[in-house]
């Protein structure tokens, strides 16, 4: 009987540790997340954003088309810091016009297009504080410069051609289908979202970026932005976008961006 006693007040002893160890953990993550709320508080406070890292992602619409990217960020100090970032946009050329329910096509075609073109863009900018947050309800501005690799994506623009006798088939523009390819007569319809990726063309070049983003988040933790820039692309060959129309190697256009995340 005596150890059995014994045994229940060594197990209580035990029980009573561990559950002390617990409650002082407990009030250390307690005191822990006080302070972090304190310090988030006081920064709201002083309109100061100060962060380690942040990620992000943006979707644009620019001059000459849409996109969306992703950024990570390093800072460097409250006022500078290095952005990291991948980005991919679709260019239209500005020529470009779709035909629908015309001499019988069924699905809009974009007469005279010859490749979709999707520029991805890695590269990295150095950001630069103009301006931090005078309260919560400021709006931190910084000025971002920078660039990197850009990959062209060609992907041939495919139409459906009627060759008589009841075929039908995807033809891209070359050489031997060229009178078939503008020949509205033999069109049936333009292609889907599928057509065309097996025949990718990456063509290499290289981008110059510039841009102001103006952070209006009310809370310093979360990144809610407008960003405005211009991008500059050179590709090592000139890309085939329109038949009969001169093709550039060199494109440049303006954007405006909705850029969301969050800051650590």
């Amino acid at each position: 009987m005596k150890k059995i006693f014994l045994l229940i007040v060594a197990f209580a002893g035990m029980f009573s540790a561990v559950a002390q160890d617990k409650d002082s953990a407990k009030k250390k993550r307690k005191e822990e997340k006080r302070q972090r709320i304190n310090a988030i508080i006081k920064q709201e406070e002083e309109g100061v954003i100060k962060y380690r890292k942040h990620f992000v992602a943006g979707f644009k619409l620019t001059t000459d088309g849409y996109g969306g990217f992703i950024e990570i960020a390093r800072a460097q100090s409250v006022k500078r810091a290095l952005l990291f970032q991948l980005d991919i946009t679709e260019r239209k050329h500005p020529k470009e016009e779709k035909l629908q329910d015309a001499s019988g096509i069924a699905t809009p075609v974009i007469y005279g297009k010859l490749n979709f073109f999707y520029p991805v863009k890695l590269g990295v900018q150095q950001q630069f504080l103009l301006g931090n947050k005078g309260n919560k309800n400021g709006v931190s501005i910084t000025a971002n410069a920078g660039g990197g690799l850009s990959l062209g994506l060609l992907r041939p623009y495919l139409v459906e051609i009627d060759r008589g006798g009841g075929k039908y088939e995807f033809i891209k523009y070359t050489q031997a289908d060229s009178a078939l390819f503008v020949n509205l007569n033999s069109i049936v319809g333009g292609p889907n979202l599928g057509k065309g990726w097996s025949q990718l063309e990456v063509v290499p070049g290289a981008y110059a970026k510039t841009s102001l983003r103006f952070d209006y988040g009310r809370y310093n933790e979360m990144v809610s932005a407008v960003e405005v820039g211009l991008t500059g692309e050179f590709y090592s060959k000139e890309i085939p976008q329109m038949i009969y129309i001169k093709q550039n190697q060199f494109f440049f256009s303006a954007y405006v961006a909705i850029v969301f995340g969050r800051r650590k």
